[in-house]
């Protein structure tokens, strides 16, 4: 499946705010910054304009803050998903009732940046699957010059170790210089989920997750014996897949 590409419209009245979550979010290969705001009028305005995909909105700025600036939003004919970038955790409660995807605390923290993210392409994704239908398409993966063809429900899991990528199946393990975020990306869909910045399992394959220490836990695949760590940052997200 083909990363889909997330028209993204930042708004923040501070510049450095603006430039620094610009910088992050350029990380990401489905992420397209369409443009910048820096007020709540001037997001509504491009908003109609531009289309985005996703608004990643401040909450205190002058005249019409955030919260204002998403009512608007919401009630536009092609209402962008919304996600709150701001300070303050005190406005949290608030924001969700503009059905916000996710609540970003300044100065951002990388992995849970990478959740919002990950959580905003699920849900652009959704609306796909539902057209397309389940992909059935094979994962290409180029390794000792050879390309080998693999099935997604075959992937056990895969980890980026140094400048290699490793992806262990079911029928063995294969070594790739493609970077673990352009898989991530080809995976969507199937069912996989990131648990540390270097671990992406296969969601199908999990058979126990075990408390380890300061919040973090480990978690078994199926037919290995090997625990993998899951940041305590994607623990919440994770039992929330696993879970009925």
């Amino acid at each position: 499946m083909e990363p889909t590409t997330i028209r993204t419209l930042i708004v923040d009245d501070e510049p450095y705010s603006r430039d620094e979550l610009k910088h992050l979010l350029e990380a990401y290969p489905s992420i397209q910054i369409v443009g910048e705001a820096e007020s709540g009028e001037a997001a509504v305005i491009n908003a109609i304009q531009l289309q985005p995909d996703v608004v990643f909105l401040d909450v205190e700025m002058p005249k019409i803050n955030g919260m204002m600036a998403a009512k608007a939003l919401m009630e536009l004919k092609k209402a962008p998903l919304v996600v709150f970038a701001t300070a303050y955790p005190q406005f949290a409660a608030e924001a969700f009732r503009y059905d916000a995807v996710d609540y970003l605390l300044k100065p951002y923290d990388e992995e849970q940046l990478q959740e919002t993210v990950e959580r905003i392409e699920r849900k652009l994704n959704t609306h796909k699957e539902t057209d397309l239908g389940k992909t059935t398409g094979k994962l290409a993966v180029e390794s000792d010059g050879e390309i080998y063809y693999l099935e997604p429900k075959d992937l056990l899991y895969i980890v980026r170790d140094d400048k290699l990528t490793k992806l262990i199946t079911k029928n063995g393990e294969f070594e790739t210089k493609t970077p673990l975020k352009d898989l991530e990306s080809r995976l969507i869909g199937f069912g996989f989920f990131r648990i540390h910045k270097s671990f992406l399992v296969n969601l199908e394959h999990v058979t126990r997750l075990s408390p380890w220490f300061n919040g973090a836990y480990q978690l078994q695949i199926e037919g290995r014996k090997e625990m993998l760590s899951v940041s305590r940052n994607y623990v919440k997200a994770l039992r929330a897949k696993l879970e009925i």
